[in-house]
């Protein structure tokens, strides 16, 4: 579902609030020049501040950076990529950019189609807010 809402910063929960269109911009901006590859994509963010890197578990999404585990209502995806193997098009990945309620920003690597991870699977289907 996607919508125009913004994070802030208390408890555990969101208000509405109209979403930071410049970020958004840069992100996209960046993609034309510099998402040709996975990693070329992850250091471009990286450089927006999407610096933790999380991995999804049993109890919700984990940061690995300051290892707090947060749950799908307590994040939105901020963009997301695909990408497809130059020898073999089965050879697919998405990476994630995530904002969590708290301002961190990280990315979460899946693979895509029957080589994703369930836990990663599961845990996006219960996202609620999802932008590309």
């Amino acid at each position: 579902m996607k919508s125009s809402l913004n994070y802030v910063h208390d408890k555990s929960s969101f208000e509405k609030k109209p979403k930071n269109v410049e970020e958004n911009n840069n992100i996209e901006s960046a993609e034309k020049v510099h998402m040709n590859t996975l990693v070329s994509c992850i250091n471009k963010l990286q450089t927006s501040g999407y610096v933790s890197q999380f991995q999804a578990g049993k109890n919700g999404l984990l940061s690995l950076t300051t290892q707090k585990t947060f749950q799908p209502e307590q994040v939105r995806i901020i963009h997301f990529y695909r990408f497809e193997g130059e020898s073999d098009p089965s050879d697919s990945s998405i990476l994630f950019a995530i904002e969590a309620f708290d301002g961190e920003k990280g990315t979460l690597v899946d693979g895509y189609g029957p080589e994703s991870d369930s836990l990663i699977t599961n845990f996006m289907r219960k996202v609620e807010e999802i932008h590309k």
